[in-house]
């Protein structure tokens, strides 16, 4: 989604009204209920949330200067910034060293990659169309963020085809966006 992502793709640019940050929030943490103990901290009442409206109906949310989530439809998703902040509160898998590569190029994950003896998907089944954050094997911080487009138990008894969508990954252009 943000693999050739730059300031040129950038429409417009907003500040964010008191009732609309309260909106926002108020999703963000119905999509990810951890937040709710925090996201005042994370959203302070007197800070500047700004949001950039971008191609393919893209949009940022910015705080104090700082991309921590963004928009495709309806669907808040989070930056890798604000997953390496708060790694717990998403749910999780890991990819094999074979897959890294593949992944910081901006490759879909493939089952195998998650299956294989590198890779983990956890005990409970996470459901299909969750969004969740990419850790690799050996490494501590996440990776990427995607969406799986089967459940985590579709993924063990089927082992083929495209696992997870990728969606912002470590060193693509939203990772590397400046205001």
């Amino acid at each position: 989604m943000f693999k050739k992502f730059s300031k040129e793709d950038v429409h417009t640019r907003s500040n964010v009204k008191s009732s609309v940050q309260r909106g926002l929030k108020t999703r963000f943490v119905e999509q990810y209920p951890g937040f709710e103990p925090i996201i005042d901290e994370l959203v302070p009442k007197k800070s500047t949330v700004q949001h950039y409206k971008c191609e393919d109906k893209i949009q940022l949310y910015l705080v104090d200067g700082e991309v921590l989530f963004y928009q495709k439809f309806d669907e808040l998703l989070p930056s890798l910034k604000l997953v390496h902040k708060y790694p717990t509160l998403f749910p999780r898998v890991q990819v094999d060293r074979g897959a890294i590569k593949f992944v910081l190029s901006g490759a879909n994950i493939m089952c195998p990659g998650l299956t294989s003896k590198g890779g983990w998907l956890p005990e409970e089944n996470i459901p299909k169309d969750t969004t969740v954050v990419v850790y690799a094997e050996g490494k501590e911080h996440a990776l990427a963020v995607g969406k799986l487009l089967m459940s985590t138990d579709e993924i063990k008894s089927v082992n083929k085809d495209i696992g997870i969508e990728l969606y912002h990954y470590l060193g693509d252009g939203l990772w590397n966006f400046r205001e």
